[in-house]
């Protein structure tokens, strides 16, 4: 298997080029991950101020808003890095950074709910440039550029996520939303004019491939029935299966129908090769994690403890802006470095990497479960969370980027970044699911919020999604053995 990785990682190099300047592209990279996060992140404290300023009736509504981010997102997770192989790094990057700057301009002039949901949508699309980095660092750092690359998305995703929570709450002390769009939309031009400045223009990678444009369509349109259900279905109720059944029949034909296809969208080659399916499985439940962990801290964080009944009473009064910087732990833990883990990942071995991020996951939610009352705990179990997933993600990326050639690396961070958005999705609807099942009443007001209990049971069943991490490694490993006795028999 070590040599199945790495010369997949090795073919297909690019001639010899003039090197670009090494720290100007890891410094857009970095730029480009963490501001599509903090765009992703800077929305949920957000959310009350949206629902008071333009009128929302119920906070059903305001779910819309994660909806279109996340349909937009899984429809830019599949096109984009693909786009990237075929008609260079440059282009790609340029077009997302334009999108996430339309997208922000629109509620910016519109100032209204509508053009709000329709500028989440191009936000969304254009946040999967997020992925972007991974192809073109690759491509352009030679040996290191795997290594580098998938470095560059783990840590700026922490810090992103930090930052979004962070930037949120200081956008409810200090400013409007149109104010906030505003400089989003400045700052988001200037990215895509860093974009256009500093990434190389050079022929596009894979040269005489093609998008199918079916199999495309077809792709994003069950992705995105699986999301809808995932973001939708506490509000929906029952009715939601519908477009869950969908997306699950159109995803299995749509698979049968790749394998045959000599211009499939993901290379199903890519598939088989050992770890990689465990691999993206694995991206999806660390995601799930990931997920389940940021709300249930930022829940229980905000919620003041006076404004329910005694016998209900718990949380710690928060502001969102105190409650980002509670994350703090979380994005510090993603800037460690694990060069003997990284080393593992580079000579195959995958498997051992990938244990060591879940249980330490499992711990962390294991501690929060059972201490998650004061400040202190939040801050010990935030750290412990952000190194798990932080070799989590960075053991992911990096087996599924070494299964393929250099040509097809926007391919693969599409991907892994598509089993991502999955497990985030399903991470929010595990622990939204959760939080709903028993209420108790805000006093003075007509609102309810989840009970006590509640909390626990959500870290509890996290934990079980960190350990069917282990689960899936130790089975595609066990499956991959098999397969090797029975081609030397």
């Amino acid at each position: 298997m070590t040599e199945i990785h790495q010369h997949a990682g090795l073919a297909g190099e690019a001639p010899a080029r003039r090197a670009p300047n090494k720290g100007v592209l890891i410094g857009v990279g970095t730029l480009l991950i963490v501001l599509t996060n903090a765009v992703i992140f800077i929305l949920p404290p957000l959310l009350p101020i949206i629902q008071t300023q333009y009128g929302l009736a119920t906070v059903a509504e305001t779910t819309w808003l994660y909806t279109a981010l996340t349909l937009g997102g899984g429809a830019g997770f599949i096109l984009l890095p693909r786009l990237a192989d075929l008609y260079g790094d440059r282009n790609a990057s340029v077009a997302a950074s334009a999108f996430l700057a339309v997208g922000a301009l629109i509620p910016a002039v519109g100032d209204s709910y509508p053009t709000l949901l329709v500028g989440c949508i191009l936000m969304g699309f254009g946040g999967a440039a997020q992925l972007l980095p991974l192809g073109f660092l690759r491509r352009n750092l030679g040996e290191d550029g795997i290594t580098v690359g998938v470095a560059v998305l783990v840590v700026a995703t922490g810090v992103g996520i930090v930052v979004g929570m962070i930037g949120g709450g200081f956008i409810v002390e200090s400013l409007s939303l149109r104010s906030f769009f505003v400089i989003l939309t400045a700052v988001c031009a200037a990215t895509t004019i860093a974009c256009h400045v500093t990434i190389p223009h050079t022929p596009p990678a894979e040269r005489n491939g093609r998008i199918a444009v079916l199999g495309t369509v077809w792709m994003i349109a069950w992705v995105a029935a699986i999301l809808l259900t995932l973001t939708q279905g506490l509000v929906w109720g029952v009715a939601a299966l519908i477009p869950l059944v969908a997306g699950i029949i159109g995803g299995i034909a749509w698979v049968r129908v790749e394998r045959r296809s000599t211009a499939a969208v993901f290379d199903v080659a890519m598939m088989k090769t050992p770890l990689v399916t465990a691999s993206c499985l694995c991206i999806a439940l660390f995601a799930a994690v990931n997920s389940a962990f940021l709300l249930l801290l930022s829940t229980y964080a905000q919620i003041t403890p006076e404004d329910l009944r005694p016998e209900d009473s718990y949380g710690l009064g928060l502001s969102a802006l105190q409650t980002g910087w509670l994350m703090a732990p979380f994005a510090a833990a993603f800037l460690i470095r694990g060069t003997v883990l990284d080393r593992a990942l580079l000579n195959g071995r995958g498997v051992p990497v990938f244990v060591i991020g879940a249980l330490t996951s499992a711990s962390g939610l294991a501690w929060l479960a059972l201490a998650h009352d004061q400040q202190w705990q939040y801050l010990v179990g935030a750290a412990v969370m952000g190194l798990g997933t932080r070799i989590g993600y960075a053991a992911g990326f990096t087996m599924v980027q070494m299964a393929v050639p250099e040509e097809k690396a926007g391919m693969a961070a599409g991907v892994a970044g598509t089993f991502m958005a999955v497990g985030f999705a399903f991470g929010t609807a595990l622990v939204s699911g959760d939080l709903s099942a028993s209420l108790v009443p805000v006093v003075g007001t007509g609102l309810e919020v989840a009970a006590k209990g509640l909390y626990g049971t959500g870290y509890w069943l996290s934990g079980v999604l960190a350990l069917l991490i282990v689960v899936t490694v130790l089975v595609s490993r066990a499956r991959s053995g098999r397969c090797v006795e029975s081609a030397v028999s």
